[in-house]
């Protein structure tokens, strides 16, 4: 077994305590021995951040939160940022290795203090910090039941990705049906899933890609228009589909050079809605006379500043409004590709390499 360097331990044991990462579970009965798991380590380097496949320890189970024995988790891209934003720089700390993954699905295995929503063996999935290992913790108040109908794999990619999407559509952007939505990068992960609820709303969807054959493989799952946006510009290739009128909302995945061309596209009290920055572009031009005269709406969409109380209560407007059409099969998660843990790099290249359509999971 490769255990984690000393300093590493010493340095994040008390934190680690609080949030149940990379310290022995005891049970009684076990004398203090340490239970190992298998686990994706974030590794600090000059470079950027490399994964470690290792063994560490498996985290013990505070008060509020449920043990998942982990069996899928899905990728999300702003792992990958956080990932090459862990640098090492000389004369200064070294940032702190960490478990990768931010959701998982799996059995639950044990319960922390205070926890009656869930029981030991219930399928649960839920957002996590550490979901690229064979064991994670969630918080009870974000966790969800995984109906009987999905599998592992397609319950991996709902806690971030679907629950995110679902603020846009639903409580931010408040999409009805017969409204048209615009969403740009529609074959990436939160595309993909941008498509699935807005369809189920009952909305006419146009989506943008580079990729022609991309756009084709969503016209199964519901797509009304491809734009192929290419070397003309992205606001000249959206122009003839959008038309004079505009469209009601657009769920924009690029960043902020598609901003202007977005809200030039948005009609009379139009939404535009940003989840992500796929291009890395975090700045672009605003037309404030347009946004005042069209009564148009912007909506920054994420779960990073919001409190657990809040995440809490985003989790139960889901499960009201989509848990029902997920356990019957009238939404499913759209599945690109499958890799094993150990094989996390290379899903990592296949997903900065934009050759997927939907969501890369990691079969632990």
């Amino acid at each position: 077994m490769m255990a984690l360097g000393k300093n590493v331990i010493l340095r994040s044991a008390q934190r680690a305590r609080l949030e149940g990462r990379m310290v022995p579970i005891q049970r009684p009965g076990d004398k203090g021995e340490e239970i190992d798991m298998k686990a994706a380590i974030m590794v600090p380097a000059p470079e950027g951040g490399t994964w470690d496949i290792r063994d560490i320890q498996r985290p013990v189970v505070p008060p509020g939160q449920i043990l998942l024995r982990v069996h899928a988790s899905s990728i999300n891209r702003a792992e990958f940022r956080r990932l090459h934003n862990l640098r090492t720089q000389p004369g200064r700390p070294s940032p702190e290795a960490r478990v990768g993954g931010g959701d998982a699905a799996g059995e639950t295995v044990a319960l922390g203090a205070g926890v009656t929503s869930f029981k030991l063996g219930d399928r649960a999935m839920g957002r996590c910090a550490g979901g690229f290992a064979e064991y994670a913790l969630v918080d009870a108040r974000e966790a969800m039941p995984v109906p009987e109908g999905l599998s592992w794999e397609e319950a991996a990619c709902i806690p971030v990705v679907f629950v995110v999407v679902h603020d846009a559509l639903f409580a931010s952007g408040q999409l009805a049906k017969g409204e048209t939505v615009l969403v740009t990068a529609a074959p990436s992960g939160v595309g993909v899933t941008a498509l699935l609820l807005a369809k189920y709303l009952g909305a006419r969807v146009i989506g943008t890609s580079r990729s022609a054959e991309k756009l084709e493989r969503l016209k199964q799952h519901g797509l009304d228009v491809a734009v192929v946006t290419g070397s003309d510009g992205f606001g000249a290739a959206i122009a003839p589909v959008i038309g004079e009128n505009g469209v009601d909302m657009v769920v924009d995945n690029i960043g902020g050079d598609v901003l202007a061309p977005s809200i030039a596209a948005l009609a009379v009290g139009g939404r535009f809605v940003t989840i992500g920055r796929m291009s890395g572009v975090l700045t672009g031009e605003l037309d404030v006379d347009r946004l005042a005269e069209r009564r148009l709406h912007l909506y920054g969409v994420s779960n990073r500043l919001r409190t657990a109380a809040q995440r809490a209560e985003s989790t139960k407007r889901f499960v009201a409004d989509l848990m029902p059409a997920l356990g019957d099969g009238r939404i499913r998660p759209i599945i690109d590709r499958c890799f094993a843990l150990d094989d996390l790099a290379a899903a990592q290249a296949h997903v900065e390499a934009d050759r997927h359509v939907g969501k890369v999971v990691i079969q632990v």
